[in-house]
């Protein structure tokens, strides 16, 4: 018995050793993937920047956005955009100062707290488009097209009250929009730190 432990430790002891010996040096390639190509890479290379950068060529109203926000949005975010299962996304309250902090605080008192939306949060018009593009609706994410992107971010917009009901929305147009909670952030401009880009 004593004899079947003892080889038993030794046979476990050498199987730990060879394990923790490949662990230690693991090999320089897996042999796993193949490089992604460029058209892959540009499929996924949506992003658009606060300036319009990466925006796609095409254009939309918020006429033509109002049919696809009431088929494909408003059974989340409500007919007129005011919050459901999902988001308030209309509410451009208070136009004075961002919907938190001390000032906010003081005037709100006693009354509800207001939703962050497109009209009292988000500092960016791009990034109305950018978000859709990626992300909406949750069941078919991408699926839009950008003359579609382009109508819903015109209709959220014009709901908020950022731009007229007849204002065309396109890659030049977008980022010249002005949203009322642009200068609430700051950028970090602090020093001394790594620098991340």
């Amino acid at each position: 018995m004593k004899d079947g432990m003892r080889r038993l430790t030794i046979l476990m002891l050498a199987a730990f050793g060879t394990v923790s010996s490949t662990a230690q040096s693991p090999p320089a390639r897996f042999g796993l993937g193949q490089p992604a190509p460029a058209d892959l890479i540009g499929a996924w290379d949506i992003a658009v920047m606060p300036d319009g950068k990466g925006l796609p060529p095409g254009k939309g109203t918020s006429a033509a956005g109002a049919a696809i926000y009431a088929a494909q949005c408003a059974m989340c975010h409500g007919a007129k955009g005011e919050g459901g299962t999902a988001d308030a996304l209309v509410g451009p309250e208070p136009k004075a100062f961002a919907p938190f902090g001390p000032q906010y605080e003081k005037s709100r008192g006693d009354a509800r707290d207001v939703p962050f939306t497109i009209g009292n949060y988000w500092p960016y018009a791009t990034t109305i488009f950018d978000y859709i593009r990626r992300a909406m609706p949750p069941n078919a994410a991408g699926s839009l097209k950008a003359d579609q992107i382009y109508s819903l971010t015109a209709f959220l917009l014009a709901k908020n009250g950022i731009i007229a009901e007849n204002a065309v929305i396109d890659a030049r147009t977008l980022p010249a929009v002005m949203m009322p909670a642009r200068n609430r952030f700051v950028p970090d401009d602090r020093a001394g730190g790594p620098k991340v880009r």
